[in-house]
């Protein structure tokens, strides 16, 4: 395996019309494990998934997909059901999660993955609930010496019951553990409201990181490191059917790209960046042109590239 995804897998209801909604296999690291594979990567997936319905339906799509399961549990607790509605142009969603398999999750001993991993990549709605938050958290860490670590925080208001904890846990533990990490807008808009983004990605620096990578849609991206100033990458236009997994998409494009690249957070090539990140950025719009969490294939995304209008 290249790249190792931990976290939550789950099933998305995707809004449709009052009270009606279609379901998608979802969950954020699920995405990204999903993603690298369509892109061409040897990725795992490791988590808990339940053996009822929904929960056999996330394996076979893990399955079809051809991501190693080797590290997927089996429980009978329920799966999380999310319910994603729009406003504003942003998803908001609605979480059945409580005692759910994916969040308890709780692996003893912690698992090690092979030596030849080159990315662990974990954050979500399952830092947001014990077990699981400690087991990925452990997981993450213990990797940290031989992997690069990427973390999204991928916020859910909707599951955080305490703002201040959860801002205090990401400050002193989650960002130690990483080297890269992506963060929406939308998620700092949420953690510090009126706050400067690159003041937010200067302090994050100080803390563990190598790079922090925040993204803005349609308004592109823009890396951060310790030194040099900050990279803007333009975002691809599209016409926007769904945004739900473009997040995702981007950060499995990424670790893609970093490793076909040998590129390594912290690392000072503007040529290099530009080109992983607007790999990254290409695969996310495509992403956002279908519905529910669903990135592209290789060769999809090789010929969006080809095309002018991809340049942004």
């Amino acid at each position: 395996m290249d790249i190792v995804c931990l976290g939550d897998a789950l099933i998305d209801f995707k809004a449709t019309g009052p009270l009606a909604f279609q379901g998608f296999v979802g969950g954020s690291p699920l995405n990204v494990a999903v993603t690298a594979a369509r892109l061409g990567a040897a990725s795992g997936f490791a988590s808990q998934l339940s053996s009822d319905q929904f929960g056999q339906a996330i394996r076979r799509h893990l399955l079809e997909n051809g991501v190693d399961e080797r590290f997927v549990l089996e429980s009978d607790a329920p799966s999380t059901l999310a319910f994603v509605g729009e406003v504003g142009g942003e998803a908001v969603f609605d979480f059945l999660a409580q005692g759910s398999a994916d969040a308890s999750f709780d692996p003893r001993p912690r698992q090690r993955f092979p030596d030849e991993v080159a990315f662990v990549q974990f954050g979500s709605i399952s830092l947001l609930q014990e077990p699981a938050a400690s087991a990925l958290t452990d997981t993450a860490r213990a990797h940290r010496a031989r992997a690069t670590v990427v973390f999204d925080p991928n916020v859910r208001p909707a599951l955080i019951i305490d703002r201040a904890a959860y801002e205090k846990r990401l400050r002193e533990d989650w960002l130690e553990i990483s080297h890269l990490v992506k963060v929406s807008a939308q998620d700092l808009r949420w953690l510090y409201p009126g706050a400067n983004f690159a003041a937010v990605a200067t302090d994050w620096l100080g803390r563990g990181p190598d790079a922090v990578i925040v993204t803005e849609g349609e308004r592109g991206v823009t890396l951060y490191q310790r030194e040099g100033a900050p990279l803007k990458v333009s975002a691809p236009q599209v016409r926007v059917v769904d945004t739900v997994g473009a997040g995702d998409t981007f950060t499995g494009a990424l670790m893609v790209r970093l490793l076909e690249r040998a590129l390594r957070p912290g690392a000072h090539d503007e040529a290099a960046w530009r080109d992983a990140l607007g790999f990254a950025a290409a695969a996310a719009a495509l992403a956002c042109t279908r519905a529910g969490a669903n990135p592209p294939r290789r060769d999809e995304l090789e010929d969006f590239l080809s095309q002018p209008s991809s340049q942004g």
